[in-house]
């Protein structure tokens, strides 16, 4: 049986929930609210943190980081930038897909970017090495809960074109989506792009 929670305070933050929510019309206020066009999938690297802004620098019609735009009481009610970024570790798209989903479902979307970095953190150990160091040191059995091939990045090129392929193949992302895979050169600030849309 299911029941619904006591209101709480914290209801009045939740659209949601409040009196004569119109899920069609807030969708369209959201999407009006913020032009997102690109998500940018990324690592959590502190040296990959300006892969946003350099993309925004590259790709003279996105704005990132933006500002923020506010009404007339000083809430903060929407953005200018036009890039989202998802940051995992080792940018890897199995963790973004649900985030992509949603962005797509409030904002639209053009283009997702997926980029994987030079000398990243993922690339110093291998699938089988974390799933034996958690068995043996945790007492845990990941073997069911991760697919291997996302779990380290063993070779730039193979770890990018599978997860451009797992975004193209999903249902969760539309067709009309461009897809992108880039590798960023973490000591040059330079971005190769091995998978073009559509490519």
């Amino acid at each position: 049986m299911t029941t619904t929670p006591e209101p709480t305070d914290l209801d009045a933050f939740v659209y949601s929930r409040q009196p004569g929510y119109d899920e069609t019309a807030t969708r369209a206020a959201f999407a009006g609210a913020v032009p997102l066009r690109t998500i940018v999938i990324f690592c959590y690297d502190p040296r990959a943190a300006a892969i946003p802004t350099q993309l925004a620098e590259l790709w003279p019609d996105e704005i990132y980081p933006g500002d923020l735009i506010l009404d007339d009481h000083g809430n903060k009610v929407g953005s200018t930038a036009t890039i989202f970024p998802i940051v995992v570790a080792g940018g890897r798209a199995t963790d973004a897909l649900r985030s992509i989903t949603i962005g797509h479902h409030l904002f639209g979307l053009q283009r997702v970017v997926v980029v994987h970095h030079t000398n990243c953190g993922t690339s110093s150990f291998t699938p089988r090495g974390l799933l034996e160091a958690y068995r043996t040191e945790e007492g845990i059995d990941l073997s069911n809960m991760y697919s291997s091939d996302s779990l380290a990045i063993g070779h730039l090129e193979t770890s990018l074109s599978y997860d451009v392929n797992l975004l193209r193949r999903s249902p969760g992302i539309p067709a009309s989506v461009e897809i992108i895979g880039m590798v960023f050169d973490i000591d040059r600030n330079e971005f190769t792009v091995l998978t073009p849309p559509g490519g």
